[in-house]
C-alpha cells in the first residue's frame, strides 16, 4: 500500500513518518511518497525520514519527489499538510485582522477565512489530480488548516476525504491520565466543528464522569482552555483551547497587539528544526 504525503517538508512530517513506521505492520504501508514544492525543504526532511525509517526496520520503498503526479501514483491513501503562502502568509492572517478589531488567528476568524481562500483551490487541484492519479479507492486525508472548511470543500466536490486534528485525542489521553487509567477506556463525546468544539461527556465503562473531571481537575483544565474556572462549571462543558479566542475576545486582542505574533514564533523553530534535521546522525 502506497501513502502519498502532500507537503512533506513539514517540520511535523518526522513525526508522521514516526508513526507510520511504528504501525506499518498493522497498516500495510509498503510505500512512502514524499512530496514538496519546496525542494530544499522536502530533502532535509525527506533525508531524516530515511534515516528513520531505516532505523526502525522499515522494508518499504520511500520517494521523495516534487513531481506531484509521480507521489499520487497508485497511492491508497493522500494526506495533505500543505500552507499556500508559507508562515508569510500566516503573518498577515494574524496581524491584518488586527487593525480591525478582530482576532488574529490561521484557523478561525477573519485570518482563518483568509487562510480558506487561500488554500481550498489548491487542495482541489491536488484532489482532482488525485482523482485521475491514486488508486481508485483512494482516500484523501487533510491535516490542512482550515480543517473544516478545507474538507467539507472536498467533500462537497465529490472526493473520499476526512479532516483529522490532534485536540479530541489530546483530550481523551489528557483525561485518561488524570484518571490513570488506559486511554482506550476513555470514550470522548465532542460536539462541534474542527477547532469549535466542546466536550460534553467523559465516559469510562459506560459512565459519564465528565461531572468528577471538573469537580477534581476543573482548575487544571480551565488553565488549558485558558478560561475562568467558574465558566466551565456553568456551562458543564469542556470548551476547546481555540474558543478562549471568542469568550475571551477582548482579552486576546490586546495580547495580540501587544505581542509577538505566533507565524515569528513558529518561523524561528522551524529553522531550529531543519537546522537539527540536518544532521546526519540524527534519526529519530
Amino acid at each position: 500500500m502506497r501513502v502519498a504525503v502532500i507537503g512533506a517538508g513539514s517540520t511535523y512530517t518526522p513525526e508522521l513518518v514516526s508513526g507510520l513506521a511504528r504501525e506499518r505492520e498493522r497498516l500495510g504501508v509498503t510505500e512512502l511518497a514524499l512530496h514538496d514544492v519546496d525542494a530544499e525543504r522536502l530533502e532535509v526532511v525527506g533525508g531524516l525520514a530515511g534515516r528513520m525509517l531505516e532505523r526502525d526496520g522499515f522494508e518499504g520503498r520511500l520517494i521523495e519527489t516534487g513531481d506531484l503526479d509521480r507521489a499520487l501514483d497508485g497511492a491508497s491513501f493522500v494526506l495533505i499538510q500543505i500552507r499556500v503562502g508559507g508562515q508569510a502568509a500566516r503573518l498577515l492572517d494574524e496581524t491584518v485582522p488586527l487593525a480591525c478589531g478582530c482576532i488574529g488567528q490561521e484557523t478561525t476568524g477573519a485570518g482563518g477565512l483568509a487562510k480558506a481562500l487561500r488554500t481550498v483551490p489548491v487542495v482541489l487541484e491536488i484532489a482532482e489530480r488525485a482523482r485521475e492519479r491514486a488508486a481508485s479507492d483512494a482516500w484523501i486525508v487533510d491535516f490542512t488548516n482550515p480543517v473544516g472548511i478545507v474538507t467539507r470543500a472536498l467533500l462537497d466536490a465529490g472526493h473520499r476525504a476526512v479532516g483529522l486534528c490532534n485536540v479530541s485525542i489530546g483530550f481523551q489521553r489528557g483525561f485518561a491520565r488524570r484518571l490513570g487509567i488506559e486511554p482506550e477506556r476513555v470514550l470522548v463525546d465532542n460536539v462541534g466543528l474542527n477547532h469549535l468544539t466542546w466536550v460534553r461527556s467523559v465516559r469510562v465503562d459506560g459512565e459519564d464522569v465528565l461531572p468528577d473531571l471538573l469537580a477534581e481537575h476543573g482548575d487544571e483544565l480551565a488553565a488549558e482552555a485558558r478560561l475562568p474556572r467558574r465558566f466551565l462549571d456553568e456551562l458543564g462543558v469542556i470548551p476547546s483551547y481555540y474558543l478562549h479566542y471568542f469568550y475571551a475576545h477582548d482579552e486576546v486582542l490586546a495580547e495580540q497587539r501587544d505581542g509577538v505574533p505566533r507565524a515569528r514564533r513558529v518561523m524561528e523553530i522551524e529553522r531550529e528544526l531543519l537546522d537539527m534535521y540536518r544532521d546526519p546522525a540524527l534519526a529519530e
